[in-house]
């Protein structure tokens, strides 16, 4: 059963998403920030009339921003889904603000497998809240998503994809240094993924970066600066865990250096341009 959506944050992952479900028959009122994305005028107009209030915004100063702007129109039984990849504490304050406020309940719902992944509608979520609401939640979660695991209460979802960025964070800083140590082998680089194919060193990381790669393609399909933004965030969460991450800070250093040099806006596969000759 479909039911009314808004959706705020129309952007590199949400603006396929909103189009999809539109295509499948879901009724979203959008609105982003930038005017010609948006189908309405505010955040607050795309929450009206919406059984379930969706976010997918890029930081955790912008979730604060909308909340702002929602929180005088949110009103029980009302569920706030946000897909943003934001600190796991950030999100439990404010799933329990939202609740004493305004009655509302929330999910973190982060996902993994970038736009093309949106418009397949076999994304990877990984969510966090309360059962009955994941429930409400599965005939969207069939539409968006190839899998979606509810992973506990609220935050978890975020913890797991805390796990996801930091084995994609350090995959893809390896896979650049590889792609360049291949290259000065002299073999050719564009048949690895064929040869290391069912192996132990194969992967969906792989598949998607190592080409992407060895082509110097990098249009963005997910910008370095957010994953610099997420992997940072990884390493503060390890480190209120008191885990040790040698391996991220190496990765860290990586992504940081990219962003010195420029690249912030490309996508994150350019983190092969600290090793390759251009």
């Amino acid at each position: 059963m479909k039911f009314p959506l808004g959706y705020v944050g129309v952007g590199l992952m949400g603006g396929p998403m909103v189009k999809r479900l539109g295509s499948l028959g879901w009724k979203v009122r959008g609105y982003d920030i930038v005017p010609e994305r948006s189908m309405v005028g505010s955040a607050a107009e795309a929450a009206h009339g919406a059984d379930v209030v969706l976010l997918n915004l890029p930081t955790n100063d912008a979730v604060e921003d909308v909340l702002e702007k929602l929180m005088p129109v949110l009103r029980a039984p009302q569920l706030v889904v946000d897909f943003s990849t934001i600190p796991v504490e950030a999100c439990r304050a404010h799933s329990a603000r939202v609740l004493r406020q305004t009655g509302c309940r929330w999910v973190d719902a982060p996902v993994s497998g970038g736009p093309p992944a949106v418009e397949a509608g076999t994304l990877t979520v990984m969510a966090g809240g309360e059962e009955e609401d994941l429930q409400k939640l599965a005939p969207l979660m069939k539409d968006i998503a190839g899998r979606c695991t509810h992973m506990g209460p609220v935050g978890a979802g975020l913890a797991a994809k805390m796990i996801n960025q930091l084995i994609v964070g350090i995959g893809t800083a390896m896979l650049g240094e590889a792609v360049a140590l291949c290259e000065k082998a002299g073999i050719d680089a564009a048949r690895i993924p064929e040869c290391l194919g069912g192996g132990y060193a194969d992967s969906n990381v792989l598949k998607a970066y190592w080409p992407r790669m060895v082509a110097r393609d990098f249009a963005p399909r997910g910008y370095v600066r957010q994953l610099l933004k997420d992997l940072e965030m990884v390493s503060a969460w390890a480190g209120q865990l008191q885990s040790r991450t040698p391996v991220l800070e190496s990765a860290l250093e990586a992504y940081r250096e990219l962003k010195k040099a420029g690249h912030s806006e490309l996508d994150t596969s350019a983190v092969a341009k600290l090793y390759l000759k251009e």
